[in-house]
């Protein structure tokens, strides 16, 4: 719709609906506006019909939780537990040894390309109190091991990527469902009304290797997504408005648009696409200042942030993210996500040089992270995971000096720390060459089940009814609370 406008300079001239509310949001136009709009068109029974069902207001748990936020460090690719967690001796006097009973030629993505059994290039030691071995290509977390209860015996459902991220994230190996921090957003909510409960910090480097789905919010109302938030500049573009205005000004411009905003969704109830923008305009507003102040690492002890690794390569990208989700969890954030870039921790060849690489950029800023947490007592009320969608085989992939190593769902590593959790274990394990988990195995579906346990949230009970079913995390599957991780 258009509107004639008319001043002494340049005539009459149309202008938009949007344009005619922008330049009555300001000042004493604004303020009559509104409260014209205050006393005529939003009644108590408006109001009501136009009251969001769903929000991202805190929420009681199901039962008393260890855990108040959630740190994921995902590793997209398929971290090879031989090489880092899980060593396997017998790969030594095997080596180079044929090995390709129909179990392991199954799950490859290449069978022509196989070589013989391939012990890791890596020397394992044990460390700490507990014992744990640890490769030396992960010396700064190698020294945090007695924080850490590693689970050698997951397992998941399909050995390419695509299918097993959505399965680590969402419960289910099909895309379009919602990733295990919407449902956590969903469940509990947010402590701090200015910021999101869901924050994701991808890699400024690039997506991981599929895209923005493992933080979608799939059927659940789309204020449960994850709230991408950069690590360079500001933290989300366009936040800052052009030109400041005094804040009476301001906050009359927001109260109206509020206002106008309800009498939109009071005609047009039900709307989830509708409720999670507004919802999402509105917090845009109230984050200006909480979201730059939380990502503002100038704020941080130099020598800390030099521990972490920021302002050195390769580490500052992931230092960084790493020190941001600390301040975003201190500050009420329920769930953050940090990624990297691609695919980087699959292998195929050139394993030894590229788990190298990944581990350059992430061992020394994930190790103190761990540090940090446990100095400032969030540990107590936070729970940290590091892992990626499936492991690798014993068997090389490639004929050549530069092998690498195909991709095993069957069994691989991933640990937690934190809130809720026995310190310093190695919970299951694979068999002698780390192929298949053969002892107290857990399914990627456990593994949510525990999230949610140690967030006080029941996996039956968190549900959202689609189409009659009622959906939830963990899908039809049955699950078991991993009890021997627990404290």
């Amino acid at each position: 719709m258009l509107y004639r406008h008319t001043d002494s300079a340049n005539g009459s001239r149309a202008i938009s609906r949007r344009s005619f509310f922008h330049s009555v949001c300001d000042g004493l136009q604004g303020t009559a506006l509104a409260t014209l709009l205050a006393r005529d068109l939003i009644g108590a029974s408006n109001e009501a019909a136009a009251g969001q069902a769903y929000n991202l207001k805190p929420k009681p748990s199901h039962f008393e939780p260890k855990a108040k936020a959630v740190i994921q460090c995902f590793m997209n690719g398929g971290p090879s537990h031989l090489d880092l967690f899980d060593p396997k001796p017998i790969l030594e006097k095997r080596s180079g040894e044929a090995y390709l009973p129909h179990s392991i030629a199954a799950e490859l993505t290449d069978p022509s390309a196989v070589g013989g059994l391939w012990p890791s290039p890596f020397e394992f030691k044990q460390h700490g109190k507990s014992g744990l071995w640890v490769s030396s290509i992960m010396p700064h977390l190698a020294k945090q091991v007695d924080e850490l209860a590693f689970i050698r015996s997951m397992h998941t459902q399909h050995p390419n990527h695509e299918p097993a991220l959505f399965m680590i994230h969402s419960g289910r190996v099909l895309p379009g469902r919602p990733g295990l921090g919407a449902w956590v957003a969903y469940g509990l909510g947010s402590e701090n009304q200015n910021l999101p409960s869901y924050v994701v910090l991808d890699d400024p480097l690039g997506l991981p290797n599929n895209g923005t789905q493992g933080w979608q919010s799939g059927f659940l109302p789309p204020i449960y997504q994850g709230t991408r938030l950069r690590s360079v500049g500001s933290p989300i573009l366009n936040l800052k408005p052009e030109s400041d205005e005094p804040s009476e000004v301001v906050k009359l411009s927001r109260d109206l648009v509020s206002r106008l905003d309800q009498i939109h969704k009071s005609d047009r109830p039900g709307n989830l696409q509708l409720d999670a923008r507004i919802a999402s305009y509105e917090m845009a507003a109230r984050i200006q200042m909480e979201a730059t102040d939380a990502l503002d690492l100038s704020k941080e002890d130099p020598k800390l942030l030099e521990e972490y690794g920021v302002g050195e390569e390769p580490t500052d990208s992931y230092a960084r993210r790493c020190v941001m989700a600390r301040r975003l969890v201190e500050r009420g954030v329920r769930y953050v996500q940090i990624y990297i870039n691609g695919s980087v921790w699959d292998h195929h060849e050139g394993i030894k040089s590229g788990l190298e690489t990944c581990c350059a950029r992430t061992d020394k800023p994930v190790a103190t992270l761990i540090k940090d947490l446990k100095q400032r007592g969030l540990m107590d009320s936070t729970l940290l995971l590091w892992g990626g969608e499936f492991g690798r085989m014993a068997i090389t992939q490639g004929k050549t000096s530069n092998v690498g190593r195909d991709h095993n769902p069957k069994g691989f590593t991933l640990w937690m720390a934190g809130a809720g959790l026995k310190k310093g274990i190695a919970y299951g394990e694979t068999d002698e060459i780390g192929f298949e988990a053969i002892d107290k195995p857990v399914s990627v579906t456990d593994w949510h089940a525990t999230i949610l346990h140690l967030l006080g949230l029941d996996y039956h009970k968190l549900t959202y009814n689609v189409n009659g079913l009622d959906e939830k995390l963990t899908s039809v599957y049955e699950a078991n609370v991993v009890q021997g991780i627990l404290a």
